[in-house]
């Protein structure tokens, strides 16, 4: 890493968007005391926002001042988390998505379910800022240590809001399939993180990068002791962002947790693990697809991760009645997609993971919150039944859907569509019979997701539905759908501006 490392209290003029939700989640807790009614609820939701907007702001900030090279990029805190325009890129990713989710999960005015949000609106809003904490750490971090932990601040936090919804078993059974695959993944991760320090005697991946470059270099091949090592932490990883064989947590978490927690998780964390990956691999493994022309493990590990983890997702969604875990086995085939571009390991890889990641944060936010607001007018069903002749009910939530499925599918002209053709177009770059069968295999499993979702499609357009009644939804959430709607729509007609811009951004300590 190109940069200066700088001593915790010069590092404090450089993390002003932690602080600000570190503040944000003390002024809510302070508030959530000393108020009460609906002044308190108000009172948490604009808390939260603030500190959010804060934190995006000021990201935005120190990334157009590095761009500009007035500021350089910096190691924090003696080492341990990185400045540059790489995290400042995610940390803005993080604070769109909580904001989107505060949108989800303030409380309604009605009664009901929303009543029982009310009660909890404090944990719940503490909660969500404290993980947003962690996610941008995560993003931060390039020693192994803070690897971990802020990894586990996401990790138990999530497995918290997982169950939030104390009196739902389907909630409680999802919240402690989590935490058992949580257990064995931070254990696999931990003993792959020995290794590595006990290789390289450090614990920042810099070093360790180096050590494993010399390694390589000497025996003219991975030492079998790195490759143990980086394989338990990519096991660790894998299980942050759900990919084969980590992933089955995924559907019962994704079905019992309230819908707002659910389109976080399929975003949030998911995007944190990539980005540690790129880290990790780039500085801590200075991994390549070929070593003296032969392909290297890591290539080969990736990309059999990458087709398994696809092959699941698509294939085990065609089965699927609920719609929520039909989206959690979307979210799997997702990672895989993603992983094609990580396995290449370039800077064109890197580009198409990003951009992938931004469209599919705008059209699974937006699917979620359909599904949240078809549910709330269904007594709380999330069966794909219920989606019966909603393009008669209520047109417009109906078209929204289909512009989401549609886009997640991979067809244009929506976002979706560029984004997988980054990803393909990054394998087909750097070429070979590998990357082919990889692009082969993508496309395939893009044909394959069309029949789960057209499903939906159909179930809203070409059958009857039981109450032909309008079905309404609250004005936050149908502005915010279609919020969401239209830059998936745009960027599959003209997404030069943000993929050039995004570009520039994603460099990694330079």
């Amino acid at each position: 890493m190109n940069s200066f490392s700088l001593d915790n209290l010069q590092s404090l003029t450089w993390f002003f968007p932690e602080i600000a939700i570190t503040v944000g989640v003390i002024a809510v807790i302070i508030w959530d005391l000393i108020s009460a009614g609906l002044n308190r609820i108000r009172g948490i939701v604009v808390i939260t926002l603030a500190s959010l907007l804060t934190s995006g702001f000021l990201s935005l900030a120190y990334l157009m001042r590095q761009l500009a090279g007035l500021t350089p990029s910096m190691s924090l805190f003696g080492g341990l988390l990185a400045f540059d325009p790489f995290s400042h890129l995610f940390r803005m990713l993080f604070a769109f998505v909580a904001a989107i989710v505060i949108v989800f999960a303030s409380p309604s005015s009605e009664t009901g379910a929303g009543t029982r949000k009310r009660r909890g609106a404090g944990e719940f809003f503490t909660l969500l800022l404290i993980i947003t904490l962690g996610l941008n750490l995560m993003v931060m971090s390039r020693n192994l240590l803070m690897i971990y932990l802020s990894l586990e601040v996401v990790s138990v936090i999530s497995f918290v809001m997982a169950g939030f919804k104390i009196d739902n078993r389907k909630s409680a059974e999802g919240a402690l399939k989590y935490v058992i695959f949580g257990g064995m993944a931070s254990g696999i991760m931990l003993y792959g993180m020995s290794w590595l320090f006990g290789i390289s005697q450090s614990l920042d991946i810099g070093e360790i990068g180096n050590q494993i470059a010399m390694a390589t270099a000497q025996n003219g091949r991975v030492p079998l002791v790195i490759l143990l090592g980086v394989v338990c932490m990519l096991g660790g990883l894998g299980y942050k962002i759900s990919a084969a064989p980590f992933h089955m947590w995924t559907p019962d978490v994704y079905e019992g947790a309230p819908t707002s927690i659910t389109a976080f998780l399929s975003v949030g964390p998911k995007a944190a693990g990539f980005a540690v990956l790129i880290r990790f691999f780039e500085e801590g493994v200075k991994a390549t697809t070929h070593y003296d022309g032969r392909l290297t493990p890591w290539a080969m590990i990736a990309g059999l991760i990458a087709m398994a983890t696809m092959t699941v997702g698509n294939f085990t969604a065609l089965h699927q009645s609920n719609i929520k875990r039909m989206l959690a086995f979307s979210s799997i085939a997702h990672a895989g997609y993603m992983l094609l571009g990580f396995c290449v390991f370039d800077q064109q890889g890197k580009q198409a993971i990003m951009f992938y990641l931004l469209t599919y944060a705008l059209m699974n936010l937006g699917a979620f919150l359909v599904v949240a607001a078809v549910a709330e007018r269904n007594g709380g069903n999330e069966d794909i039944a219920t989606y019966n002749g909603l393009g008669s009910r209520s047109p417009v939530l109906a078209i929204m859907m289909a512009i989401f499925l549609f886009s997640l599918t991979g067809l244009p002209p929506f976002a979706g569509f560029i984004g997988k053709f980054y990803i393909f177009a990054s394998l087909l770059h750097v070429g070979g019979r590998w990357n082919w069968i990889l692009a082969t295999v993508g496309v395939l499993n893009s044909v394959v997701s069309l029949f789960y979702y057209a499903r939906v499609v159909r179930a809203m357009y070409l059958t009857k539905p039981d109450d032909k009644r309008a079905l309404t939804v609250r004005v936050s959430w149908g502005t915010t759908i279609v919020a969401l709607a239209v830059p998936t729509l745009a960027l599959g007609i003209y997404w030069a501006p943000i993929y050039d811009f995004m570009t520039a951004s994603l460099l990694i300590g330079r």
